[in-house]
């Protein structure tokens, strides 16, 4: 029995780029164009009236620009979202990491110029299939007021060991920018460096510190390589694209190894670092919503280690793939929703 087709709202003020996407969509079998829409206004009407099962979403358009049909579909017909991005200008680079935090579950380049057809063909397609499965939020307001009472509910945070960390990793990939903001807004200003791999674009990725620094206490940067871990105390620092960030004594390495689980960087290979590091014990690590299983035999060495780890819950995660593969190992003490994960990590870098 042939399953139904993946019904698709096209969406783009181009024709071009519409008649780019719909072609590839046609010679596909899973998927079929359910409408096509040139603006956010239309794109936030058809999507109410034909119910597609996912929506491709340009972002800077003439008539109602991608962030705002982001959190209008959201709020009233919630439906995954994959953003294609032309991604060149700092402020559609900083309104697509908006709309991930509204609720768009993943973004991709545009073609380019000179981009094979059938590469980026195969690329769009995989990734529409893995956005269409995802359980999206509800209604962003109803979001904001669960996690509000989360948050309350978990101060203190249940079982969290006063360990006084000096360090904290986390690894994320789908849902990741949402997910970090939330935590690193009401984290404040730790005296311990945050270490972040992140499964992004590129050009997504290089501007994610931007867009975080207007967000959060303390300092975003990418880490360059070379960074004393002892002099970077309130500091949240990313694997850059392409690149492992890897801990060598007190010292932060970037890395140019082979990928691992398709992916560079890649947590498993900063969690593995730190688990062979100096003082284990005086690290908390914890793997955040995510596709894949990137991180989970790393937190699990962690643990072996004596490292405090934890994953987000099933319930706050966009998707679950990489918190489910790290409970299969074990590899997680602690199984948190997001509003409680802040509260956590304070008490866990706490002195006993």
């Amino acid at each position: 029995m042939s399953l139904k087709p993946l019904d698709v709202l096209v969406v783009d003020d181009s024709p071009t780029v519409r008649g780019r996407i719909v072609d590839s969509l046609e010679r596909s079998p899973g998927f079929r164009v359910a409408g096509e829409a040139r603006d956010g206004d239309e794109a936030f009407e058809l999507c109410q009236r034909l119910r597609p099962d996912v929506v491709t979403l340009d972002m800077m358009m003439q008539g109602g620009n991608g962030l705002d049909a982001t959190r209008r579909i959201m709020a009233l017909c919630p439906t995954p979202i994959l953003i294609i991005s032309a991604s060149q200008e700092r402020g559609e680079l900083l309104k697509t990491l908006d709309a991930l935090a509204a609720g768009a579950v993943d973004v991709l380049e545009k073609p380019r110029p000179g981009d094979g057809d059938a590469d980026w063909d195969e690329s769009f397609l995989r990734r529409l299939r893995r956005v269409a499965r995802v359980r999206v939020i509800t209604h962003i307001a109803g979001l904001r007021e669960r996690a509000e009472r989360g948050a309350r509910a978990a101060d203190p945070p249940l079982d969290a060991p006063h360990r006084g960390a000096r360090l904290i990793a986390l690894g994320t990939s789908t849902g990741g920018p949402r997910a970090l903001a939330q935590i690193l807004r009401r984290l404040g200003k730790l005296d311990c460096p945050v270490l972040v791999v992140l499964h992004l674009g590129e050009p997504f990725h290089l501007a994610l510190p931007d867009w975080l620094s207007g967000q959060v206490p303390m300092t975003v940067a990418e880490a360059r390589g070379g960074e004393d871990l002892g002099r970077c105390g309130g500091q949240v620092l990313f694997a850059p694209p392409d690149r492992h960030l890897v801990v060598r004594g007190q010292r932060l390495v970037l890395d140019d190894g082979p990928e691992r689980h398709s992916c560079r960087p890649s947590v498993d290979v900063l969690f593995e670092s730190l688990a062979a590091s100096a003082e284990p014990e005086r690290i908390v690590a914890g793997l955040l919503t995510g596709m894949g299983r990137d991180g989970a035999t790393g937190l699990a060495a962690l643990r072996r280690a004596g490292a405090v780890t934890f994953v987000q819950d099933r319930a706050t995660s966009t998707v679950f793939g990489m918190p489910a593969a790290a409970l299969d190992l074990e590899a997680a003490e602690h199984t948190l929703p997001l509003p409680a994960i802040p509260g956590f990590l304070k008490e866990v870098c706490r002195e006993p």
